[in-house]
């Protein structure tokens, strides 16, 4: 197994994460906002595929065509396209790190977003840790939609 493979294994678990988060939720729970300065089921999954994608692509320079503030205005999507965005990604997150050696790692590139110098490294651990955080929250939500619609059952 390569480092990349590793790599995008942790991702796989990620996307595996969320994949099971969503399972048989109803659809207005992929729309549920718990509170305020808080997002959506569906508007997570949309947004932390979107910036997957996009910090991979910087670590390859072909960061994809992305508009970050669409991302957050997400609704009606079903269980079925959220899968499918997170298959879409996944693959893109693997071709991506296939794509990098060792020493590609340390090479560095510029967010085309604001010009930021960044190396490869860094693009692909802060693409990891974006995704892990907002799985997180994504668990977290399901979890306050199940206790809130517990009770009132």
């Amino acid at each position: 197994m390569t480092f990349s493979d590793d790599l995008y294994d942790r991702f796989h678990e990620l996307h595996t994460d969320a994949a099971k988060a969503i399972d048989g939720l109803p659809p207005e729970a992929l729309d549920w906002v718990p509170g305020p300065e808080t997002n959506a089921i569906a508007v997570l999954v949309v947004h932390f595929t979107g910036a997957e994608g996009y910090w991979i692509g910087v670590a390859i320079d072909e960061p994809p065509e992305r508009v970050r503030d669409e991302e957050f205005l997400v609704r009606g999507w079903t269980i079925e396209q959220l899968r499918q965005r997170l298959q879409q990604a996944g693959d893109y997150t693997q071709a991506g790190l296939a794509r990098l050696s060792l020493a590609d790692m340390e090479s560095m590139h510029t967010s085309p977003r604001n010009g930021r110098q960044f190396s490869a490294i860094w693009a692909v651990t802060h693409a990891l840790e974006h995704t892990a955080l907002h799985v997180g929250h994504i668990q977290l939500t399901r979890q306050m939609w199940e206790q809130t619609t517990d009770k009132h059952r």
